[in-house]
């Protein structure tokens, strides 16, 4: 029996992660695979409907046409979703505002299948702070997301980034558990691996995108299980599926976040 390997893993490059989560590793090739997003960003918003597909089948994921789907908050805004091509679903007059919490339905080949997540407050996301080690002549780059975390425990972050013109995006989360109410001092560790061709080893004069997202606790569990996955069995792959916060056996997620960005330049780095 084929194992799933969910779709997102092809989407990203995934790095470290401290969270032990029970993982999910039974056949579950053509569910349906539900991802959306809002944030606190000028929309559209989009959700997306497709079928997963097995581990060893090629990465093509049948869309999932003549769903209805709508979008709530708890402030009584709705909105009913056009489909607009390839599983995807866009809004035209939703806005995300930070504190509602938001709740998806779909309904897709005659099931039904909901979620909801509450957007945090936004964090500011001030700067990048370059830092570099080591190992012999080999040379690695750290980039430090300059913020502060509120004073409340719970915050959980999601961080992605893309290098120069590069669609390859890398992931991490972070969490409040061990910095709470502190600037932040955990940095993210840029790719240093060119040998095989599946990393940019990034050099001086090279153009990091950071996006950070302030990201609700069921959220933050999906990515932490998506990381655990990619590092599990000595840094292999482990067909497995997160667990999703969307209902009736869905795979994939539904996102309420924040979102901002910040580039930048890797420089040279001079000791006195």
């Amino acid at each position: 029996m084929k194992n799933t390997f969910f779709i997102i893993l092809s989407l990203f490059a995934l790095t470290s992660c401290e969270k032990e989560i029970d993982l999910d590793l039974a056949d579950q090739s053509g569910n349906i695979v539900i991802e959306g997003n809002v944030t606190d960003q000028a929309g559209p918003y989009i959700v997306k409907i497709t079928k997963s597909v097995g581990v060893s089948q090629p990465n093509q994921y049948p869309a999932v046409t003549g769903a209805q789907v709508t979008l709530t908050d708890n402030a009584g805004q709705t909105e009913v979703l056009q489909y607009i091509g390839q599983g995807k679903y866009q809004t035209t007059n939703f806005v995300g505002v930070s504190g509602r919490t938001y709740t998806l339905n779909v309904q897709a080949e005659g099931k039904q299948y909901t979620a909801q997540s509450t957007m945090p407050e936004a964090v500011d996301f001030e700067g990048l702070s370059q830092d570099s080690f080591s190992f012999g002549d080999e040379k690695s780059y750290t980039l430090l997301p300059i913020f502060t975390d509120p004073i409340a425990l719970g915050n959980r972050y999601l961080f992605s980034f893309t290098i120069n013109n590069l669609t390859k995006k890398y992931m991490d989360v972070f969490s409040d558990n061990v910095n709470n109410g502190l600037a932040n001092q955990r940095p993210i560790i840029l790719p240093n691996d060119d040998n095989d061709g599946r990393d940019h080893k990034v050099v001086v004069g090279d153009t990091i995108h950071v996006e950070m997202q302030s990201i609700d606790t069921n959220v933050f569990t999906y990515y932490s299980a998506l990381l655990q996955i990619s590092n599990g069995n000595g840094g292999s792959v482990t067909p497995a599926n997160p667990p999703s916060n969307i209902s009736n056996g869905a795979l994939g997620y539904f996102s309420a976040h924040t979102q901002s960005e910040q580039s930048f330049v890797i420089q040279e780095v001079t000791t006195p």
